[in-house]
């Protein structure tokens, strides 16, 4: 997950950058940024908790450890459900196919008032306001922030699912980072390579966890 957070930076780039270039105090000072990518990645961890607990509450509703059959099949099910988005995000990274239609139908954009708050917000500056724009930039609908809430459908606990995600979280830190303290010539340069190599990641984890519900329908 630190990887694809990681190899996603170039994606970043592209649907954050012009964002993070824009925050107050981007002239090189890195406090104002470590506050909006706390708020950001403390928002994914939430999601990402909420997810995985939702997943956990079905496997819990379908009985527990009294009807195994029953939770195991809920576990297969919940987990190629979760690599079937991940394989289609990861074509749409790829180029394959485009991004899903209801990734921006999702988006709290569309809620009264969001986008007048978060003007607010970016146009105060100062600490706890960056902190609040980050928070809330962190709802905003990304390919790679939902292939990551994607992959803890089936983690077990909210605990798990906000670790997972936490780590995905923190792979985007270092790109953006640089992007917004040093400029951004350097980071878009790699953007096709690291599209590239999320996508082929996002793969390779649809993959992997296709492959196990398989493997334990058959075992």
């Amino acid at each position: 997950m630190f990887l694809l957070g990681l190899l996603g930076t170039g994606h970043c780039v592209g649907m954050c950058g012009p964002l993070v270039l824009a925050i107050p105090a981007s002239s090189g000072r890195v406090v104002p940024h470590l506050l909006y990518h706390l708020g950001r990645v403390c928002t994914y961890v939430a999601v990402g908790a909420v997810v995985a607990a939702l997943g956990a509450g079905l496997l819990g509703a379908a009985g527990g450890e009294a009807d195994l059959a029953r939770v195991v099949r809920i576990q297969v099910a919940l987990s190629l459900i979760a690599a079937v988005l991940l394989l289609a995000l990861a074509l749409a990274r790829l180029g394959v196919i485009r991004e899903p239609a209801w990734m921006s139908l999702a988006s709290p954009r569309h809620l009264p008032g969001f986008g007048r708050v978060a003007a607010s917000l970016f146009e105060r500056g100062g600490p706890w306001p960056t902190l609040g724009f980050g928070l809330m930039m962190g709802l905003l609908p990304c390919g790679l922030s939902y292939a990551a809430f994607a992959r803890v459908v089936p983690a077990g606990s909210a605990v798990d699912g906000a670790l997972l995600v936490l780590a995905f979280g923190a792979g985007t830190v270092p790109g953006l980072l640089v992007l917004g303290t040093a400029g951004s010539a350097l980071a878009r340069r790699w953007r096709s390579l690291s599209d590239l190599l999320a996508g082929l990641l996002l793969v390779a984890m649809a993959l992997d966890m296709g492959l196990d519900a398989v493997l334990s329908l058959v075992g």
